[in-house]
């Protein structure tokens, strides 16, 4: 098996994927489509920035978007289980020789950035201002009722080194697809908060971000914002799906924001708290794979990503074909 076995007692603790910023073009263009259309919630907003949650959440912004020239993403964020993990984050990142910063973040406590091997921005905090609970007002859902930020995915040059990183420190593979012919990983989903995945790799030409997904209540959600979008004028902006995975078994629909940025609408995965939770195996040639039930992805979603800033793109070393679309 290509993966390689739990780390259970990482040096530093992580709880679960947090948020991300990325850099968009036009504010109120993006605002119409992330709070008028998907439903998220402004918790602060200037000339510069929007800071948004999702129905669930009580930490202050799990989406920040701001305004620039170049779409990117700024970085990745984790939340960590205490302020001492920070501490031992920063002193595992300077151990294996990994520059690191403190950053000042609006909203958030002490924050540590670093670097991933492939050039990836990570940030790790522990503390964020805390919001008054709103997942009983029912008169605030809207568009596909978001009700948490469930993963990110990236494209990585080599997914086999970006989950060896990531099980070092402490996310656990759940499901895997691997290339027969040269034994290799072609993508990987991987957890920490025991749902299938915060953060997952596909292969592809990298870093880049694939996507982030967002949690939603019922797959019935994803049909009304697909009526939504196709009278609103984003029809366009419809990608893939909807359907199902067969990895996550989860029912999905891929959309693009005006700048490109690519999010997962998500619902119905599974449990994987148990430490000894085994990986399941997918051949790169299952076709029910990416799609137990649906169109096959078209060739964008293999190839279209946001790059992150800073970071240099380079091509993948596994050069195996996944099903595409015609």
């Amino acid at each position: 098996m290509p993966v390689p076995a739990f780390n259970l007692h990482p040096a530093f603790s992580i709880v679960r994927v947090s948020h991300t910023e990325l850099i968009v073009r036009d504010l109120a263009a993006s605002r119409a489509f992330y709070v008028d259309t998907l439903g998220l919630q402004v918790t602060f907003e200037d000339s510069e920035i929007i800071c948004l949650r999702a129905m669930e959440e009580r930490g202050h912004h799990c989406l920040v978007l701001r305004k620039g020239d170049d779409p990117t993403c700024s970085y990745l964020a984790f939340r960590v289980f205490s302020e001492e993990d920070v501490d031992k984050a920063a002193d595992f990142f300077a151990a294996r020789g990994q520059a690191t910063s403190w950053v000042e973040r609006p909203f958030q406590g002490r924050t540590l950035r670093v670097i991933d091997p492939h050039g990836i921005p990570l940030e790790f905090y522990f503390a964020m201002d805390r919001l008054p609970s709103i997942h009983q007002k029912y008169a605030l859902y809207r568009g596909v009722k978001p009700l948490r930020i469930d993963h990110f995915n990236c494209f990585s040059p080599h997914v086999d080194d970006s989950v060896a990183f990531y099980n070092e420190i402490g996310f656990r593979t759940t499901e895997y697809t691997e290339d027969k012919e040269t034994g290799r990983l072609w993508a990987a989903w991987m957890h920490r908060k025991g749902g299938v995945h915060d953060i997952a790799f596909t292969n592809g030409a990298g870093p880049r971000l694939h996507h982030i997904a967002f949690w939603v209540p019922t797959p019935m959600n994803i049909i009304d914002l697909l009526d939504v979008m196709a009278t609103t004028g984003y029809v366009d902006s419809i990608e893939r799906g909807p359907g199902r995975h067969g990895i996550a078994n989860a029912f999905f629909l891929y959309i693009l924001d005006p700048d490109g940025h690519r999010t997962e609408i998500y619902c119905s995965d599974y449990q994987t708290v148990d430490p000894d939770h085994e990986p399941i195996h997918w051949d790169l040639k299952d076709p029910q794979r990416q799609t137990l039930w649906g169109a096959p992805a078209p060739r964008s979603w293999f190839e279209h990503g946001t790059i992150f800033a800073g970071a240099d793109v380079c091509e993948p070393a596994l050069k195996a074909q996944p099903i595409i679309a015609p």
